[in-house]
């Protein structure tokens, strides 16, 4: 009995320290350092590094580790997307959902696309999130997409993700300076301009 208390302690210290150190990493990239060091990660968590390495072999095991609990922080906060009403509905809750999304994991998605050269485990990731997002496209607008060809279909998916694309997020909040309101305006108009051909109000 106290063999297995002993080892249950131990256990939930080990798990404790992982996840501080999966904190300090998320914390540390929500503050806009993209790219932190081992040293800095393990500095703002208080452990230190060799006890950093005890838990994960390597940043890149760290940084998918803090890519998953992200995911996991955000799916709390975003509302379910939708395919019933009319296509207006669909269309303002679709592009508000993005939003939060966008504006949730901004720095948690810059970062690891400046992993992703570098980190199959983070690509995997990325490219998951990618095929998520497409796939929720074809299900919200899915009664427009029914009646087209196959090369139509495949041109307004293609049309319906650039519009919506996060880099075209990025570009609207950064680049031209919109708050979150208007952001979602001018993706609302460009979504409802790739999809003009096939919504039916």
């Amino acid at each position: 009995m106290g063999e297995t208390n002993v080892t249950d302690g131990r256990l939930l210290r080990a798990n404790r320290t992982r996840d501080n150190v999966v904190d300090a990493l998320l914390q540390l990239i929500d503050e806009g350092n993209l790219r932190p060091t081992a040293r800095e990660i393990a500095a703002r968590a208080g452990v230190s590094l060799r006890s950093l390495y005890v838990h994960f072999d390597d940043v890149e095991a760290l940084f998918f580790a803090a890519a998953v609990r992200n995911e996991e922080r955000g799916a709390k906060h975003i509302p379910e997307s939708r395919n019933e009403g009319t296509f207006e509905t669909r269309l303002l809750a679709f592009v508000q959902r993005r939003a939060l999304i966008y504006e949730g994991g901004r720095n948690v998605r810059r970062a690891a696309i400046l992993q992703e050269p570098f980190s199959i485990a983070i690509r995997t990731i990325l490219e998951e999130a990618r095929k998520r997002g497409r796939q929720e496209i074809e299900w919200v607008f899915a009664s427009e997409l029914v009646d087209l060809t196959d090369d139509q279909r495949r041109g307004r998916l293609a049309a319906l993700d650039l519009a919506s694309h996060a880099a075209g997020w990025d570009l609207l909040r950064e680049q031209h300076d919109l708050d979150v309101d208007d952001a979602v305006s001018v993706m609302r108009d460009l979504v409802r301009a790739a999809a003009r051909p096939m919504a039916r109000t």
